[in-house]
């Protein structure tokens, strides 16, 4: 060491050397991370606690519609349908439709009650073909319309039905648009169906 050397007091050139240090410095800065955050809690806490008291209700709520609500309610227009569904396969489709006995609800009853479960949405789909077969085509049309159709074979299904709806109601222009939506498929057994009422 050469005579009359004195080291640096400066502490931040001795912190720049020396790696201990940047690791202090590091704990120092986290401290004071966390006494900023206490402290924008403490002054925010009715903000911040209400706002997760909402996410708690709405988590809570979503719950308990689904297994308190929906899902009872899915089971029983299930239990309800079963019985229009045996009218439906005997071509008993007034009965289907509007009252197939034994104390059960016909599609029409459970597309109304039920609306928001898939057995409701399915029952449009029913009530819909009822209505086309029996003649009523304009009531037809309006349940294949609103009937929420999911999946390549039931949207082939709904447009060749909305399609027969208006070819009979003869709206022939919306006819052959719902016949091109229900053949532009690849499904080997019902495109050719279709295709066969668009083209002719």
């Amino acid at each position: 060491m050469a005579k009359g050397y004195r080291p640096s007091k400066d502490k931040s050139e001795v912190r720049n050397v020396n790696p201990q240090n940047a690791g202090d410095e590091t704990i120092i800065d986290l401290g004071k991370v966390k006494a900023e955050t206490e402290s924008y809690f403490h002054k925010n806490q009715t903000m911040i606690l209400s706002v997760l008291g909402g996410l708690v209700l709405l988590v809570g709520a979503f719950f308990a519609y689904k297994y308190l609500y929906k899902e009872p309610k899915q089971n029983e227009a299930l239990e309800q349908m079963y019985q229009a569904e045996l009218m439906f396969q005997k071509d008993s489709l007034d009965a289907a439709l509007n009252n197939p006995g034994g104390g059960h609800a016909g599609f029409k009853e459970i597309a109304e009650n039920y609306a928001g479960t898939p057995a409701g949405n399915l029952a449009k789909y029913y009530a819909g073909l009822c209505n086309l077969y029996l003649g009523n085509y304009k009531d037809a049309k309006d349940y294949f319309t609103g009937f929420n159709a999911e999946g390549e074979v039931m949207t082939i299904l709904k447009n060749g039905g909305l399609g027969d709806a208006s070819a009979d109601l003869n709206e022939l222009d919306a006819a052959v648009a719902f016949y091109e939506k229900a053949s532009n498929s690849d499904n080997e057994f019902l495109t050719p169906v279709y295709l066969k009422n668009w083209l002719f």
